[in-house]
């Protein structure tokens, strides 16, 4: 299990807020200011991923509609409002999921070794909810045990988190807005007496509406290959492909979105100091924040733990070089953690730190 001696940072006033064992850091450098793509580029990229979702999605063109501006209440905002876009769909015209159904790994026959699953571990149960189904949802309200749990995925910035649904003395149901905030979705509560209030995937709280700027509790999750899942937990019950929507779960309605360096919705702030989309593990606490690009371990050649202290907190992380993944093993209580492209964690988290194996 390798370590290092911490690096010292130099910078206040959070010199020491981070620690990372083996590291060579750098600071992510000042972001840069830069109109991600705008005006004709991003309108023509609405018009396309509206009309691949409407038909992916088995919209009707003559469909009644929702404009997310007209059903959510955007006088009180965390965020800027001029930063606020339309994705395209309508509220709810990417279809979350509140009633899952769950299969077992010998039925799901409907995934290939390398396709990319959710994995959630808790109350002595484990389940895997693939992307190729989370593309079309975005988010499965389910439970756990005892726990209702919100699996969130945003394919525009490949993230991944998983929430408590509990507030105080209420059970949250999530669907989909049809809002962006820093091409991130915001998500919805449902409500029937109305009031519903916005909420951002990777800012991890209610941007607008009466739960203004209202923490959401970040869960253990880890993102990994169907076939590394399996292998680990043979008795895991997988998402099943049976949701109550027709869809082609066998394609993807993002095209060659991942092919591409570019962004199609406006991001602020722009930070290149790694190529926008690199995948990251995205690791914070109320003090410290810090990106482990899953590129920084690739020199690794077998399955292997590394240490980590992110505020003064331990973190064990595990490399897998089969499935590329890397996953938390053991973390303190205050720090939290989600998966993403790189633009769209430091967009959040501006101040982040970069871990890199020497």
């Amino acid at each position: 299990m390798p370590t290092s001696d911490p690096v010292q940072r130099g910078l206040a006033p959070r010199s020491n807020a981070v620690d990372a064992r083996p590291v060579a850091r750098r600071r992510a450098q000042r972001p840069l200011l830069v109109a991600a793509v705008v005006g004709f580029a991003v309108a023509g990229w609405l018009a396309s991923r509206s009309e691949s979702l409407r038909l992916a999605l088995g919209q009707s063109a003559s469909r009644p509609t929702s404009d997310p501006f007209r059903t959510f209440d955007l006088r009180n905002t965390a965020i800027a409002r001029d930063q606020i876009h339309s994705g395209g769909p309508p509220v709810d015209g990417i279809p979350s999921l509140s009633r899952p159904k769950f299969i077992a790994a010998a039925q799901a026959r409907y995934l290939e070794p390398s396709d990319r699953v959710i994995g959630v571990v808790m109350e002595g149960a484990t389940k895997a909810y693939p992307l190729k189904v989370l593309n079309y949802h975005e988010a499965v309200n389910d439970q756990i045990g005892k726990t209702p749990i919100a699996v969130t995925y945003c394919p525009l910035c490949d993230s991944v988190a998983v929430f408590d649904r509990r507030l105080s003395d209420e059970v949250l149901e999530f669907g989909i807005s049809g809002l962006l905030y820093n091409s991130n979705v915001l998500l919805y509560d449902r409500r029937r007496d109305g009031g519903m209030s916005l909420w951002s995937q990777m800012k991890t709280a209610s941007v607008a509406g009466p739960r203004v700027r209202t923490a959401l509790k970040a869960l253990p999750v880890e993102l990994t290959t169907w076939s590394d899942w399996r292998a680990r937990y043979p008795e895991t019950t997988v998402l099943s492909t049976d949701t109550g929507h027709q869809r082609d779960y066998s394609r993807s309605p993002y095209g060659g979105y991942f092919a591409t360096p570019d962004l199609m919705f406006p991001v602020e702030p722009v930070n290149r100091c790694l190529p926008l989309k690199t995948q990251v593990l995205g690791v914070w606490s109320d003090k410290a924040a810090i990106a482990f690009p899953i590129s920084a371990f690739d020199s690794l050649k077998s399955r292997q733990e590394t240490q980590a202290v992110v505020a003064g907190k331990e973190l064990t992380l595990e490399f897998d070089p089969s499935s590329r993944s890397l996953r938390v093993v053991k973390a303190a209580d205050e720090l939290q953690w989600v998966y993403a492209f790189w633009f769209a964690w430091a967009a959040f988290h501006p101040e982040t730190d970069i871990y890199w194996l020497p």
